[in-house]
């Protein structure tokens, strides 16, 4: 009887995500847990789901407290973008769209940073993945 063949499984390519969080107000984030780290914590588990496909999560902390979604102006956004930019971060997940912008021109202009393969439903995080 011959032996059955063993298949071998490529390795999957590496996947750095980061992950970004915003708060419009300062309200609660002086708290041990707050809406920042619930919303990093949803998208750390999303990103371990992900752990087959090669996805691990960036130690870098992307987070903008007390910064309204309308404006491109936030320090975490745009340390994020550098990062993007400098070939640092290959996915982006975000909890929800509107944590990323509110603003649907300066959606656009991420849009154009980023070549989107895959957006989620409504209720699970976002993801964005990079160029």
């Amino acid at each position: 009887m011959p032996k059955p063949q063993k298949t071998l499984r490529v390795p999957a390519k590496r996947m750095r995500c980061a992950i970004y969080t915003r708060k419009s107000s300062e309200e609660g984030l002086e708290q041990a847990f707050n809406s920042l780290d619930a919303q990093r914590k949803a998208c750390a588990a999303f990103i371990l789901s992900q752990k087959h496909e090669g996805w691990a999560v960036l130690p870098t902390l992307y987070d903008d407290g007390g910064f309204s979604g309308g404006t491109m102006e936030r320090p975490a956004l745009q340390r994020l973008l550098a990062d993007i930019s400098a070939g640092k971060v290959d996915v982006v997940v975000v909890y929800k769209i509107d944590r990323l912008t509110r603003s649907l021109f300066d959606f656009a202009k991420i849009v154009g940073l980023w070549a989107i393969k895959e957006l989620f439903s409504s209720g699970s995080p976002r993801l964005l993945p990079g160029a």
